[in-house]
């Protein structure tokens, strides 16, 4: 990983028709340097996987993919790797199983799936899918990427520190029976992201 590269999240899912082999799968995913933040294993409802594809709702494919996502279990992950969507698709290969075996052969849908919808896998397409999905299926996880070290240190330095040292400073001056609780009010009363309301 160079620097400055922050590790991103996708959605990945064993499809039914792979549930079996998603010991195998997992170890490929493993072999490749993804982490797993977030595994699952679930039946989805027809309902709930309708609501999943919504977009392909209307198209002539669009029942009979319901019916097979329903057909059996899933295992529903959250990756994690520099560039994770793309490094993700590009594990999985095409989305026909069939082309997979034909021209990637070293891919999970080649190795894994049967046709184009018997695919072993699914992956979003992009960052946005992929946060939309997360939420889908993880709904308490926090998708958004944590601020690194030096965006941590800037906001502490430009935010925290200042008001802070401001605190303490009136605290030496005053000098009360209770620094603590005294200090913990004045950082209530004087909170940036809540300023008090003057009434006249």
């Amino acid at each position: 990983m160079s620097s400055g590269q922050q590790p991103t999240l996708t959605y990945a899912m064993i499809k039914p028709d792979a549930f079996s082999r998603q010991n195998e799968i997992i170890d490929v995913i493993k072999e490749n340097d993804f982490k797993i933040v977030q595994m699952r294993q679930m039946k989805c409802s027809p309902e709930k996987l309708a609501l999943f594809y919504k977009e392909h709702e209307g198209k002539p494919f669009f029942s009979s993919l319901v019916s097979f996502m329903t057909s059996g279990p899933i295992v529903a992950m959250v990756l994690s790797k520099v560039d994770a969507v793309a490094e993700w698709r590009k594990l999985i290969g095409p989305t026909n199983s069939l082309v997979a075996k034909e021209t990637q052969p070293n891919t999970i849908r080649a190795r894994f799936g049967t046709d184009g919808q018997c695919n072993a896998v699914h992956g979003s397409a992009t960052p946005s899918d992929a946060r939309r999905e997360i939420n889908f299926f993880f709904p308490n996880m926090v998708v958004d990427p944590l601020p690194t070290a030096a965006e941590s240190q800037s906001y502490l330095s430009m935010h925290v520190i200042p008001l802070l040292s401001e605190g303490l400073l009136e605290l030496c001056k005053v000098k009360p029976e209770d620094p603590t609780e005294w200090l913990g009010a004045w950082l209530l009363e004087h909170n940036p992201n809540q300023p008090a309301i003057k009434t006249s």
